[in-house]
């Protein structure tokens, strides 16, 4: 089977995440909607935490087996987003506020003894997956950045409308990753898209990114299914 053209492989990509990217998950819809409980909307910020402490690790054993110097340089800047440094404590910190934005302590969102076990088992599957693969499958997993910006904007627009409880400041995680992704799609795209040579290989980052997928979709099923009562 011939390999797809740059054009139609990207096409491929896109279209994953018009039919299987989680803005597409009941809870979600619901959440822009504004119609979760405050209890909803604290186990998701306190799952979901568990899911951003591990971006770093998943980014870290994909680094040790980019190929080249200066992929390797600019893959690092994710985990620093995520991790920070002195004087930019980062992702992971923002995503701290926003708990604290909603009730939660720093304690309880590092307590991963309260981490719900689908959340677990999905996030360590990304993590495995990433650290197994080979590298290119890895990257293309991470592709789901390419789907985040339009639902990032209207996370903070309708956070700000129809959850008036949670203080603007929360919402930092959402803003800052909205100037970090345009960079990161970037090499993602040139990354995959390029070293991707043949249709067996592009198949396999198709497969990546719907696995990808997937987990973000488990994520919130066990959100859902643990927080959302049912009448």
């Amino acid at each position: 089977m011939n390999a797809w053209s740059a054009e139609e492989f990207e096409a491929q990509l896109r279209s994953i995440g018009e039919k299987r990217y989680h803005h597409l998950h009941p809870f979600n819809e619901r959440m822009h909607a504004g119609l979760l409980t405050e209890e909803e909307f604290r186990g998701w910020v306190r799952n979901r935490f568990y899911y951003q402490v591990n971006l770093p690790v998943k980014d870290a054993f994909i680094l040790t087996k980019l190929p080249g110097r200066e992929d390797r340089r600019q893959w690092i800047q994710r985990i620093i987003d995520h991790d920070g440094r002195t004087g930019d404590e980062g992702g992971i910190e923002n995503w701290v506020r926003l708990g604290e934005a909603v009730g939660l302590t720093r304690r309880e969102l590092f307590d991963g003894d309260s981490v719900l076990p689908g959340v677990r088992f999905a996030v360590d599957a990304y993590v495995d997956f990433c650290q197994r693969k080979p590298w290119l499958e890895a990257v293309a997993s991470a592709l789901t950045e390419l789907f985040a910006p339009g639902l990032l904007s209207r996370r903070i627009a309708d956070v700000q409308q129809h959850y008036p409880w949670i203080a603007p400041e929360g919402l930092e995680y959402f803003r800052a990753r909205l100037t970090q992704q345009p960079k990161d799609i970037a090499h993602l795209l040139d990354l995959v898209i390029n070293h991707a040579e043949s249709r067996e290989q592009q198949d396999a980052c198709v497969r990546a990114l719907e696995f990808k997928c997937d987990v973000l979709w488990s994520l919130l099923d066990s959100v859902e299914l643990a927080y959302s009562k049912k009448p």
